[in-house]
């Protein structure tokens, strides 16, 4: 089997991967369509059954009436044969004097073995055959009396399908019995039933039309807490509230209850991992110190102590700094306001540089807001302004632009700036670009690696003022 004929989803996992109003909605209009389309068949059929049940009502009564039309008195010859055989019977009712009227009779004489041996028959039937199949008539010589019913389609210029009755008789003096047949044309009645057929289709249409917009608004309300309860999720999770609000339905309640006490649960895991990591800089930082303050002499093992136990100290407190952001960037809902930090940071860095003459300005940034914690955005921009301070030769411009797509902080000198090469490398852990500048050669790293916890990256390039322009930028979903 191909990977894609692997991947490709069966119907399983299409049901599974529709939403639940979709899920619902799906199989509510399929089991809708089905009873309704049910319901129209059955009508119909039952439609049809009724009307057919009232021809068949009428023609059981021309039974009656032809049965009373040949025991008028002098109907008969004593040997049982009709007195006449163009006696018109019916004689008041038109449509058995028209030919192909839709209506007719006939009175059917039978041989001993059973077949038509002459009929009188109404004008209306003109020269079309008795509309008796052999299979009706055997029906109604072997129930004599009892009233058979059965279908006939005329081949001659009428070509019409009747419903046709007929009933055995036996009269005195005669061997065999006397056939009254009847029919009636059945084109009103499949009409009838046909416009009945479209009419209940286009109304089960609209039935089911309306039943499904009903259905989808309804579910749409009842589903209307599950997107309340995703929006105040979002909310946590940009910092706009820190737990979800009670007032939703009793079987909603439960699920926003756990919700709650999983944001506190997750609160105290951060808390305690925070003293855990301070308890931890506190218990690695005094031991590196002895060890740097006893190790002063000029001997190999002293300058080894040293050496390592700088080295010691440098990872240290990365993988501290990396563990405090780490716990940090993992808090729900926290949300700091941009352009206060900026600003309190800028008014220091103005005051430790102003000696050298260094000024610090901020532009854009009112109203902006960092999704995170306050501590982490001092970390980011304070490291990347003050090391812009260093390097700087008058001037120092920190940029915030917020649009709908990304938070971009830009923080540029006036410095000589740094190469290619030398931008790449100061973004590795431990590079300080010059040594005789104090340091670790953390700073860069640092603010990269928090940078990206908090789904943003960290770049530099040339800013318009001539120097280095480090430019921190943070996505918005």
């Amino acid at each position: 089997m191909s990977d894609s004929a692997a991947s490709k989803p069966n119907l399983m996992d299409r049901w599974t991967r529709l939403s639940l109003a979709r899920r619902i909605m799906l199989a509510a209009a399929i089991w809708g369509f089905v009873v309704l389309i049910g319901g129209a068949i059955a009508l119909s059929a039952v439609y049809r059954a009724q009307t057919l049940s009232l021809l068949e009502e009428d023609l059981e009564q021309t039974l009656v009436g032809l049965t009373r039309e040949m025991t008028r008195e002098n109907a008969f010859l004593e040997d049982g044969r009709v007195t006449d055989s163009q006696r018109e019977f019916f004689a008041g009712d038109v449509r058995f004097r028209t030919q192909y009227s839709g209506r007719y009779w006939a009175i059917v004489g039978v041989n001993s073995e059973g077949s038509i041996a002459g009929d009188i028959r109404s004008r209306s039937l003109w020269d079309e055959p008795v509309p008796l199949n052999e299979d009706q008539l055997e029906r109604t010589l072997m129930n004599p009396g009892l009233t058979m019913f059965g279908n006939f389609r005329f081949e001659g210029p009428a070509g019409q399908r009747v419903r046709v009755a007929s009933r055995a008789i036996l009269i005195e003096n005669r061997e065999t019995p006397l056939i009254l047949v009847t029919a009636a044309d059945r084109a009103a009645n499949d009409a009838a039933t046909s416009r009945f057929r479209s009419l209940l289709l286009v109304t089960m249409i609209a039935l089911f039309g309306g039943v499904f917009a009903a259905m989808v608004v309804a579910i749409s309300f009842s589903l209307r807490p599950l997107r309340r309860i995703g929006g105040d999720i979002a909310e946590v999770r940009e910092g706009t509230r820190q737990r979800l609000s009670e007032d939703y339905p009793a079987e909603v309640r439960p699920l926003a209850d756990e919700l709650n006490k999983l944001l506190e649960h997750n609160r105290q895991v951060v808390e305690r991992a925070r003293t855990h990591v301070g308890n931890l800089a506190h218990a690695l930082k005094t031991p590196l110190a002895v060890l740097r303050n006893e190790a002063t002499g000029e001997t190999q093992l002293d300058d080894v102590v040293r050496r390592q136990s700088e080295s010691m100290q440098t990872n240290v407190e990365h993988y501290l700094k990396r563990a405090q952001m780490v716990a940090r960037a993992q808090t729900l809902g926290a949300r700091t306001e941009l352009r206060p930090v900026i600003d309190g940071i800028a008014r220091m860095l103005n005051r430790l540089y102003d000696a050298r003459g260094v000024n610090v300005s901020v532009d854009g940034g009112v109203g902006a807001v960092f999704r995170g914690e306050k501590q982490d955005l001092e970390e980011m921009v304070g490291n990347l302004m003050e090391n812009a301070c260093k390097w700087a030769s008058s001037e120092v411009l920190v940029r915030v632009r917020d649009t709908a797509a990304a938070l971009t902080i830009d923080v540029e000198d006036n410095g000589k700036g740094l190469s290619p090469e030398e931008r790449e490398g100061a973004l590795k852990r431990g590079v300080r670009l010059d040594e005789t500048t104090p340091g670790t050669g953390l700073g860069l790293s640092i603010v990269k690696e928090l940078a990206e916890l908090h789904r943003g990256s960290l770049e530099l390039g040339d800013a318009e003022l001539g120097g280095l322009k480090a430019q921190l930028r943070f996505p918005k979903p």
